[in-house]
This record gives structure tokens, C-alpha cells and sequence, in this order.
């Protein structure tokens, strides 16, 4: 890793080239397409000549396929990628440096279509090239490049996705970008890949098995390349083959660029927005893997979201429910459970997201909708806390969930929650790489793995950070707690006064107004304590007044009128039921397993006992009463107690420090 570091240091010294002529913030757009360009050389350099030699014994008739296919066999091995250009970066070197830029526009448009169309559409290259041109630095740039070897004898493809990302980091810091919308820390990854694949041995062995792995956010390819390696240590005869798709530009630009030199179909790597413009739309996977951006809206997006929900249904990807528009992970979860295979071996999913999916939104919300459909179908298996200050754009709190829709046995209807957020699971990092501060060990994965893979319940000792729990633990009813109205009344000048800022009241012509106040105070300033006795009460003396007086006028009178009191009588409707008050209106949360009413004969009623149900406040799935939600509490299951110092030592602390504060005065006045 150090090595890649300091590769990175040097491909980061030929940026600072750039310095006056570009911003920093286009350091990239240079910097990232001369490393893939100088990777493809180094790749191409020694068949170079064979596949010029091909090209010449094309036959006039071969099509654009059979053209490919002569030309990618004169290359060798899997590589999917030629190109037909003379030239090569140590022929240019020898070239009139005044011809640099047409040669390497040269160059580029001759390479296969595949990769010319990244350089072209994707880099929009040429671009930089004039720009570079006519700064008069595309020598110094192009020379400088020429040093770097990044042969794949030299530099591994794994080592060069590290290359890669710590540019992009580098890059993402100086624009002020989210370098974590194109990442993630290769530590979490690994972990991710160990878990998905933790007690699938028996599937995994043997000849002739195939594994195709999807990751809708790709970015550079980081979580794909990764899933390839452990599944070929695992098994090396093992066939993986990887699918994705990404919005970006220049990431898809090197995630694509990367499977043409690892031999996998390119095509299979998509370009586009996954949510709205689904590339692989009726394909299935065995393992899907994503870390989707944390916290982007989807507005400028929603309306073909929201279409496909409303207009499918179940039968689209976001029947369940659609998040508030503020944030779109539970969006990237539903796509990939709906690409879950339904054969014996079904699918595993794993994705980090944020805290927000765990516990964002009430009953009923899009996102305990989403997370009841999750749970109901029995697909959540697990979720692990992971420590914070990880990622290299954020320090927040972070989980992976793994799904899967082929639970063994014993995992049916659970759900096991693992809390590796504390210190035995990260360690301080020599050197912080943006907000990234810790990071995971080897031993510290190979821990959490092992407390997924064995399914553990600990209460105590060192397994107590993973519970295992019931789906239904989850979920909850939400049941709506009315309370009496109880109200008093007198027409007294203060609550006269409000009639003015009530707007039924305001409306009334002035000669109205001052015949009802009139009317009013004939009304003995008496405190009324039930509103039926007030009701005639006013209703005589409004009659006095000679005017229609409307319901909402009266309606209006009433409430300006009369003040809450508990020692008055309880309102009542025509049928003589209690009248609820809205400002004493509450809500509690009933576990699913607990029947309503016995929850509130315990923990309601012998508080306030003239408390009853709405139960017309039911849920629109079951018709229940109460509505039904689903949330996902760490704290509530992991939180450990921490009782305060006693005061004494607190005490005792303070006098130490008055005493220290007291010697140093007296040092100054000294």
C-alpha cells in the first residue's frame, strides 16, 4: 500500500504542472484520464506489433464483430481492448513535441470503440488536450507521464483500483467534492464481501459454479473487484462475472477501462442514473454489494420514481414505499432486492447506508413502510454497527445490512443486530486521510465475521455486542390517546378582546359586530363550567341582536370565549360521547406483540384515567386499530449505563483545581 502511495505522489506531482492554468478542482479531469491512458499502453506495448500485423490481414468483408474478435485475439488473453495507432508513448517521445497534440489525438480515436468511446464521451479528453496545448504544458505533462510504469507486471489491477481511489480522494479534497460518493475504504469492503460469503461454502465448492455480482453504485469498480478476488481465493475455478452501473462520468470511465483489462465484458458496466434509467432491468444476481450516496435528495429525479410506484405497484421496484425526498438509500435497497434471484440459491445483498434507514419516519411512513415490507418478507438478516470516522468524506455512524432471500433454518424470522462500533474493532490510523480516522484491522473482521457466521446471542462477556431478535421486534403499533376536552366560559373584556384577531368574527360588518358585543355583555360575567349551560346561555342573548348568526361565527364566539380547565365539565357530542382535545392528543408506540388494550390498562390508564383509544385510527393494510410501523433502535438494545461520579469526587476534583489556579495567581503577582 505504500508503494501505491507514493505512485500517487508522484502522478499527484506531475498535477501540480497544471498550477495557473487549470483550477484545482480540474486537476482530475486531466489527471485521471493520462493514468488510464498510460495504464492501456503499458498493457497493449508488447502486442503491439501483432495486432498492427492483424489488422493487415483484416478481410474486406469482416464485420465490425469479427474485426474485434481477429484484433482482441492478437492482444491475448481476456483483454477486451486494441488499438491500431503507430504510435506508442515511447514512440512519441520521439517525435516533434510540436506535433504531440495531433499525434495523441491520433492516438486515442484509433483505440477500439470501447474505449474510445470513454476517452471521447465519458473524459471528453480532447478537451483537455487543447487546453493543455495551448498552455503550452502538454510536453512537460505527456514527459512526466512517460516515467510512470504501470505495466501489469508491475502494478497489479488490485493495486491500481488503490491507485486510482487515492486519486479520486486527493482530487474529491482539493474540489471539495464527497470523495465517499465514489468510494469505499477497502477495509469495509472486505468485511462486506467476508460476510456475504461467510456460510456459503457448500455453494462454493466445486467445478463449473458461476457467481455474477452487481453493485448499482459502482464507481470505480472498488466493490465488484473485491467480490472477484475473494470468491477466486475461496475457489480459483470459480467464474465471476460482474455487472454494474454508474452515474458519474469519470468513474464510470475508469470502472469500464478496468474490465476491459481484466478481461470482463465491459458492456455489462452500464452508464446512467440506476433509479431512473435501469440498465439491467430483468436481470437477477447471486451477490449484490452498493455504498449509495448518504443524504442526496432525489427531487430532481422523483418524477419517474414516483410513476414506476404509483403505475407498477409491486410488480415495480418501489411498490413498498417511496423515503422522503431528501434522501434516497432505501431507493438503491429496493432496486437490488428486486434483482434477487428465485431459484435454490437465491441472492445476498450487502449495502452500507447511514443511521437514516434504520429509524427515519413514523407509522406508515415511506420509510417504515419500506422497512415492514423488508421485514415481513423475512429478507433483513443482519445488521452491524460500524465504528465511526471510516469513510474518508464523513465521520458519521455507519451500517451494513445483509439480506438474502434463502435464510437457513435457524435464522428464519430473526434478525441478528451486531454492534462493532467499539474500540476492539477500529484503530487509530498513523495518518488521517480526510475525515477517515480509523480503520478496521484484520483480526477485528475476522471477529465480526465470526459472530455473524455462528449466529450469536450474547447477553454477556465479549459476545454481548451481538443480540439475536424476532422480526416482529420491530414493529410496533401506533395508537392514538384522546383525552376529554374540558372547558370553562365568561365573557369578561380579555376574552372579549379576541374576538377582533378571529377571522369568521373579523369578516362581519361593524354594525354587526358591535350588535353581538352588545348582545354579549348582557351575559352576567359568571364562570360557566359546562358548555351546554353557556350554550343557552348565549344562544338567548345572541337572539336579542335580531341577525342570522351563522354556525362558524357561534363556533367562533364559543372558542374565544371559553379556556381549557380540569375542574370543569367534559364537552360532549349530539351523542353525548366525550369530545377529544386535540392539544392533549398523544400517541404511544405498542409493541406488535402486546395487545392494545392491555398496554393501556398499564402503562396509560393509571395515570390518566379518563384516557381512551381513537380506534378509528386504524391501519390501512390490516384495518386494525392503530397503525403500524417499523424501527430499528441500536441505541435501545446495545445502550449500556454509565451511572455519574459521585459528587464527592467531583467535589474534591474542583477544590484540587481552585487550589492549582490559586498557586499560579499567586506565581503572576509574584
Amino acid at each position: 500500500m505504500s508503494d501505491i502511495k507514493n505512485l500517487g505522489g508522484f502522478v499527484w506531482s506531475i498535477a501540480e504542472i497544471l498550477r495557473g492554468d487549470f483550477k484545482q478542482s480540474e486537476y482530475g479531469k486531466v489527471m485521471l484520464p493520462f493514468v488510464v491512458l498510460r495504464r492501456l499502453d503499458c498493457l497493449l506495448q508488447d502486442s503491439k506489433q501483432a495486432v498492427l500485423e492483424a489488422e493487415k490481414s483484416l478481410p474486406e468483408s469482416a464485420d465490425d464483430a469479427t474485426r474485434d474478435m481477429i484484433l482482441f485475439g492478437a492482444v491475448g488473453g481476456n483483454v477486451k481492448v486494441y488499438n491500431l495507432s503507430r504510435f506508442t508513448f515511447d514512440s512519441l517521445k520521439g517525435q516533434d513535441p510540436g506535433q504531440l497534440h495531433q499525434n495523441l489525438i491520433d492516438y486515442i480515436t484509433k483505440f477500439s470503440p470501447n474505449v474510445r468511446d470513454i476517452f471521447l464521451d465519458k473524459f471528453r479528453f480532447t478537451d483537455q488536450l487543447k487546453r493543455l496545448k495551448d498552455g503550452g504544458i502538454l510536453w512537460n505533462v505527456f514527459e512526466r507521464f512517460c516515467e510512470v510504469d504501470l505495466h501489469p507486471d508491475t502494478i497489479s489491477n488490485l493495486e491500481m483500483g488503490y491507485l486510482f481511489e487515492e486519486l479520486i480522494r486527493r482530487f474529491s479534497e482539493m474540489s471539495n467534492e464527497t470523495a465517499g460518493e465514489h468510494f469505499t475504504p477497502r477495509e469495509v469492503i472486505r468485511l462486506i464481501v467476508d460476510l456475504l460469503i461467510a456460510n456459503d461454502d457448500a455453494k462454493l465448492t466445486g467445478r463449473g459454479i458461476i457467481r455474477q455480482v452487481y453493485d448499482p453504485a459502482c464507481g470505480t469498480g472498488g466493490m465488484l473487484a473485491l467480490t472477484e478476488e475473494a470468491l477466486k481465493e475461496f475457489n480459483p475455478s470459480i467464474r465471476v462475472e460482474l455487472f454494474g452501473q454508474e452515474l458519474n462520468d469519470e468513474s464510470f470511465g475508469i470502472c469500464k477501462s478496468d474490465m476491459l483489462v481484466t478481461g470482463h465484458d465491459p458492456e455489462q458496466i452500464a452508464f446512467g442514473n440506476t433509479l431512473t434509467q435501469d440498465a439491467h432491468a430483468g436481470k437477477k444476481f447471486h451477490y449484490m454489494l452498493s455504498n449509495p450516496p448518504y443524504g442526496v435528495d432525489w427531487k430532481k429525479y422523483q418524477d419517474p420514481i414516483k410513476a414506476e410506484a404509483e403505475n407498477m405497484g409491486m410488480e415495480g421496484r418501489f411498490g413498498a414505499g417511496t423515503p422522503r425526498i431528501s434522501d434516497g438509500q432505501l431507493l438503491f435497497l429496493q432496486h437490488m432486492i428486486s434483482k434477487m434471484r428465485d431459484d435454490e440459491d437465491g441472492s445476498r445483498i450487502g449495502i452500507v447506508m447511514n443511521g437514516s434507514p434504520l429509524f427515519t419516519g413514523g407509522a406508515q411512513s415511506g420509510e417504515s413502510e419500506i422497512r415492514r415490507w423488508m421485514l415481513e418478507n423475512d429478507w433483513v438478516e443482519a445488521i452491524v454497527a460500524l465504528p465511526t470516522d471510516l469513510f474518508y468524506n464523513t465521520g458519521i455512524q455507519t451500517y451494513v445490512w445483509l439480506l438474502t432471500n434463502r435464510k437457513p433454518k435457524t435464522r428464519q424470522g430473526k434478525v441478528q443486530l451486531i454492534d462493532a462500533s467499539g474500540e476492539r474493532f477500529w484503530k487509530i490510523m498513523r495518518k488521517s486521510l480526510g475525515s477517515k480516522r480509523r480503520e478496521i484491522p484484520d483480526e477485528a473482521r475476522a471477529e465480526i465475521v465470526r459472530l455473524y457466521a455462528d449466529f450469536l446471542n450474547g447477553e454477556s462477556g465479549q459476545d454481548d455486542v451481538s443480540r439475536i431478535f424476532e422480526t416482529t421486534d420491530f414493529g410496533y403499533r401506533e395508537i392514538r390517546v384522546e383525552r376529554p376536552l374540558k372547558l370553562n366560559f365568561q365573557v369578561s373584556d380579555e376574552r372579549l378582546a379576541r374576538l377582533s384577531d378571529c377571522k369568521p368574527y373579523a369578516k362581519l360588518d361593524k354594525s354587526d359586530q358591535n350588535a353581538i358585543e352588545e348582545a354579549l355583555r348582557t351575559i352576567d360575567d359568571q364562570l360557566f363550567t359546562n358548555r351546554d349551560a353557556f350554550d343557552k346561555v348565549l344562544t338567548k342573548a345572541l337572539k336579542t341582536t335580531g341577525l342570522k348568526i351563522s354556525a362558524p361565527i357561534k363556533k367562533a364566539i364559543l372558542a374565544v370565549l371559553s379556556e381549557r380547565d380540569e375542574d370543569a365539565d367534559i364537552c360532549t357530542d349530539k351523542s353525548g360521547k366525550p369530545e377529544p382535545d386535540t392539544e392533549l392528543r398523544d400517541h404511544e408506540l405498542v409493541p406488535l406483540s402486546e395487545d392494545w388494550r392491555e398496554y393501556m390498562k398499564r402503562e396509560v390508564l393509571p395515570f390518566v384515567p379518563d384516557a381512551w383509544v381513537d380506534e378509528s385510527h386504524t391501519d390501512t393494510r390490516d384495518n386494525q386499530v392503530g397503525r403500524v410501523g417499523y424501527e430499528i433502535n441500536f441505541n435501545r438494545y446495545f445502550y449500556q449505563y454509565v451511572p455519574p461520579r459521585p459528587l464527592e469526587e467531583i467535589d474534591a476534583e474542583l477544590k484540587a483545581l481552585e487550589a492549582e489556579i490559586a498557586g499560579l495567581l499567586k506565581e503572576v503577582a509574584a
